[in-house]
């Protein structure tokens, strides 16, 4: 992992659950010594105290390991409000409907914030039978390429892997109003309201 628990994290959290240090470490069964320790950056929590500290403090191992609180606001899992992690290590793609905390290759990724579409990604939209014909107007090397595209409206995700050396286009079914959204492995996410 690229971070480990802080006793700044552990004090704000066990404070916002309205704990003492002594009610904290009879919940996990170690002394408040223990806990003052952490909280003054004096110790680190052993690695099988993780779990339980976490579950104590009502928030993820990723959460506590982050020190960053998720307070995911999308109760209904909007769709609309799709969240899309690319890992730099392995490219693996993750999508989600919210705030969350996503950790891949032992990275602790940020959601990508979408651009809007510029000049370098022009995108062409023909109709073809009842879907869409999208095709980017971009280079497809190993070194720089368009690696997915993915439609989303308020019901549904549409996702298309797309591979270096293979063409930047695909068919998408159209249904309703979202977002097109195209990742490019040098630029980032982009998006376009269709």
């Amino acid at each position: 992992m690229n971070n480990y628990i802080t006793g700044s994290a552990i004090k704000r959290l066990r404070e916002a659950k309205g704990m003492t240090q002594t009610q904290l470490a009879g919940q996990i069964g170690v002394s408040c010594k223990t806990i003052s320790k952490w909280e003054t950056a004096k110790g680190l929590p052993d690695i099988s105290l993780i779990e339980p500290l976490s579950y104590v403090l009502g928030v993820s191992v990723m959460e506590l390991m982050s020190g960053n609180t998720v307070i995911n606001k999308n109760i209904s899992s909007n769709i609309l409000r799709s969240k899309f992690y690319v890992c730099p290590v392995c490219g693996n793609v993750i999508h989600t409907t919210g705030e969350t905390v996503i950790s891949c290759c032992g990275i602790t990724l940020p959601p990508l914030e979408a651009e809007e579409i510029d000049e370098e990604h022009t995108v062409i939209i023909e109709s073809v039978e009842d879907e869409k014909f999208i095709t980017v107007k971009h280079e497809m090397t190993k070194k720089h390429y368009i690696s997915f595209m993915a439609y989303v409206t308020s019901d549904r995700v549409q996702f298309i892997k797309l591979y270096p050396e293979g063409n930047a286009e695909t068919r998408i079914s159209f249904r309703g109003r979202g977002y097109l959204y195209i990742y490019c492995n040098k630029h980032g996410l982009i998006k376009m309201k269709v």
